[in-house]
């Protein structure tokens, strides 16, 4: 154990077995061991060009996590993977890519289901439940004609 702490390349190594990790995450870990920003930079140079650290792989397993998992729409999917440090075109590709490959319907509905058990009782009831989904990254107009399904009769906000 000794060792990784005198060895930028084994603790890089060390921390990305454990997880993907983003360039930028690598970096402040590598600068919180102690290790010289020069050689951190070689560090991450060398690990890129071995393909041990690839922050274009990174973004798509947490635009997966986003969609499948959190059940997260494209914009908010984006929005997390930039503030773990990817370039904003990068968290974009990603986020299409994995996007074109899921059900957004499906995506949204179990989004949904963690809100609501029933029928959408009142306006109001209404309004939250969109506000919700909006913050989760879902399309507005989306997030209203789902909603529409889940309403009685006069619960939605007039057109």
């Amino acid at each position: 154990m000794r060792r990784l702490a005198l060895n930028p390349y084994a603790s890089g190594l060390s921390l990305l077995a454990r997880r993907e990790l983003t360039s930028s995450q690598l970096r402040d870990r590598l600068n919180r061991k102690g290790f010289t920003a020069k050689v951190v930079d070689h560090t991450i140079q060398r690990l890129t060009k071995e393909g041990a650290l690839d922050d274009r792989r990174t973004a798509e397993i947490y635009a997966r996590r986003a969609a499948l998992i959190k059940h997260r729409g494209p914009r908010r999917a984006i929005l997390d993977i930039e503030a773990i440090g990817v370039a904003r075109e990068i968290a974009r590709d990603a986020v299409s890519q994995v996007y074109k490959e899921v059900d957004t319907q499906l995506i949204i509905h179990r989004a949904l289901n963690r809100r609501l058990t029933g029928r959408v009782r009142d306006r109001a009831h209404f309004q939250k439940l969109y506000q919700y989904l909006v913050r989760q990254g879902f399309d507005g107009s989306l997030a209203y004609s789902v909603l529409k399904t889940h309403s009685t009769d006069g619960t939605c906000p007039e057109d």
